[in-house]
């Protein structure tokens, strides 16, 4: 009769202090990575003249006079400003979706003559410095008579000129099968039908993406908006924050971390509203 073996015991357990470790670095990087925002949300809680007086995060005194007075300080209230920016940047976003998606779809599913040819220029594009190309484009919406409005912020995304997210639809859209196109053109769909029902439902997580990153670097843009935007009217969040220091006098700088606070919001908002698409994985077959 056979008798069952019994475990040998184990006496001792794999040490895990490796992880542990781990988590303890990344926690404190992570905690580095969040001081200057602390600093920051402390910052604005405090009394302007204890800003710089005191290192610690941990405010001695609390006040909301920093929130109430940035909020009033400039010729608008400072919601004037956030709602600029909202414009600038939701036809940004929508540009950018549209224009980006049609031409990634372009590249990944029509043929067309020197197909290969202006999809390597487009890459190219990539590693052209912003630097090189704002004077040129200055110099062209000036003599159409666009500086100081919203459209030389605009425009740009309306004709697709961000290669970057031209190639990720690319990418993304050449891992779905060709066979769903196929199967929509035995049923008579031709290629704006194959482009608006089949392939954008799929392109979700690389349109999401785009948009994420779209509204964080249009919101966050300032070079470009205080180039073309001279007018105080048109002043967006970036420029608007900008006069808050002032070289030849008091800076206030109270004021100025209270409002970069809530000019955060949107951003965390739109970020999180969107993070679940955005770290969906790119495994979607079009099979559902």
């Amino acid at each position: 009769m056979a008798t069952r073996s019994r475990p040998i015991p184990v006496l001792f357990r794999p040490f895990r202090g490796g992880r542990v470790a781990k988590h303890v670095l990344l926690i404190g990087f992570g905690l580095i990575m969040l001081y200057p925002l602390l600093w920051m949300i402390s910052s604005s809680l405090k009394p302007e003249e204890l800003i710089f007086r005191q290192s610690g995060l941990w405010p001695t005194e609390f006040t909301l006079e920093n929130y109430t007075e940035g909020w009033n300080a400039l010729k608008h209230p400072f919601g004037y400003y956030l709602w600029n920016s909202a414009v600038v940047t939701g036809l940004s976003v929508v540009a950018n979706l549209v224009a980006c998606s049609l031409a990634a779809y372009a590249f990944a599913r029509l043929n067309f003559p020197l197909k290969k040819l202006w999809f390597a220029l487009m890459l190219g594009t990539i590693m052209l410095p912003h630097h090189v190309t704002i004077v040129p484009q200055y110099i062209m919406f000036s003599k159409l008579d666009m500086i100081n409005t919203i459209w030389p912020l605009v425009m740009p995304k309306v004709l697709a000129t961000d290669a970057f997210f031209i190639f990720l639809m690319v990418q993304f859209i050449r891992t779905l099968p060709r066979e769903l196109d196929e199967a929509a053109e035995i049923d008579g769909a031709g290629y704006w039908r194959i482009f608006i029902r089949v392939v954008m439902p799929l392109c979700l997580p690389a349109l999401a993406t785009t948009a994420i990153f779209t509204f964080i670097w249009t919101w966050n843009d300032f070079l470009s908006q205080l180039l073309y935007l001279n007018n105080p009217d048109n002043f967006t969040v970036p420029v608007a924050l900008r006069t808050f220091l002032d070289s030849s006098s008091d800076s206030s700088w109270g004021p100025m971390f209270a409002m970069s606070i809530i000019a955060l919001g949107p951003i965390f908002g739109f970020f999180l509203a969107g993070q679940k698409y955005l770290i969906r994985g790119v495994a979607t077959t079009g099979l559902k």
